[in-house]
């Protein structure tokens, strides 16, 4: 494509082969770091509208992680918005959603079933510091599994770091370096590898991405006790599946409410839906009175046993 206009820099919505991209400017280090840095890409800020072919197009703050944004486009009176992932809640990490009103709104529905409603940031957070706590106390190591990008930085800004020391996985040690060179920090963390004492990492928090778990990676932290943060723990038998001692309920995507109030707040006339519960939450809409389709799409959103760490 002669020129890809990318909602946020995962891997299934920011692929390589593009000639030119444009991106928010929080997006474009991990773009380079994923894609190479070679890559031809620009940078906008929340609101600056530019445009393309006599088409006006701005980025406006999908929540979802740095960066992440949804995409408007206005051309002679009639105005899109691809949302791209999205979550409603702010997180303390990535600037908060923004509704953009809409004639056609273009959303998610990663978990658009009834059955997915997130409890309270606070509460998630107290729930993961109390296993720290209580395995620390133990002398266990605590092993907390979560995607490398945006998952990872909004827990680790949400750790009680008097509990102990944290240390992370190559993957997410090379993220959080991309964004410290563009002036972005988080909470102070170590990363794992071979000069390190095992012991060290005995009262230690290590954040990994899902697919280091039931790797040989896992041996230096015996005895340890594995949590997978996951809006997929909502579902029964999620956790046993992956064979984790806790599972705990914390997603980037919007939950079910979230998606509702989202669609509500772009007073859009038209509906499409991309991956997750597509068919069921387009029955769901039509419902309600809306105009909605399903949009096939290429895009995973999050998946509860990919090795891509979307």
């Amino acid at each position: 494509m002669e020129c890809a206009i990318i909602t946020h820099a995962h891997s299934d919505h920011s692929r390589w082969g593009n000639a030119h991209y444009i991106a928010h400017n929080l997006s474009i280090p991990i773009m380079k770091l994923r894609l190479g840095a070679d890559i031809s890409v620009s940078g906008r800020n929340y609101g600056e509208a530019f445009y393309i072919n006599g088409v006006k197009i701005s980025l406006h703050p999908a929540g979802h992680i740095l960066g992440s944004s949804q995409i408007r486009v206005e051309h002679k009176g009639e105005i899109w918005v691809a949302s791209g992932d999205y979550k409603t809640t702010y997180d303390g990490v990535c600037e908060a959603f923004e509704p953009v009103k809409c004639h056609s709104f273009i959303t998610e529905s990663t978990f658009g079933l009834p059955i997915f409603n997130w409890k309270s940031q606070n509460q998630v957070f107290n729930d993961i510091n109390k296993w720290w706590l209580n395995n620390s106390e133990n002398d266990v190591c605590t092993v907390l599994a979560g995607y490398s990008l945006g998952k990872a930085q909004r827990i680790l800004q949400n750790l009680d770091t008097s509990i102990g020391k944290i240390y992370v996985h190559g993957a997410i040690a090379n993220i959080q370096e991309a964004y410290h060179n563009i002036g972005v920090d988080f909470n102070e963390t170590l990363v794992v590898n071979a000069a390190v004492p095992k012991e060290n990492y005995r009262k230690a928090m290590i954040l990994m991405p899902p697919s280091a778990m039931d790797s040989p990676w896992m041996k230096k932290f015996e005895p340890y006790s594995l949590g997978i943060a996951s809006g997929w723990m909502t579902m029964r038998g999620a956790r046993r599946r992956r064979n984790a001692d806790q599972g705990f309920v914390l997603s980037d995507h919007a939950d079910w409410h979230e998606l509702n109030e989202a669609i509500a707040a772009t007073e859009a006339e038209r509906i499409f839906v991309t991956h997750g519960y597509t068919d069921a939450y387009v029955k769901f809409l039509k419902e309600q009175g809306l105009d909605a389709y399903v949009a096939k799409t290429d895009y995973s959103g999050e998946l509860l046993d990919s090795q891509d760490e979307n």
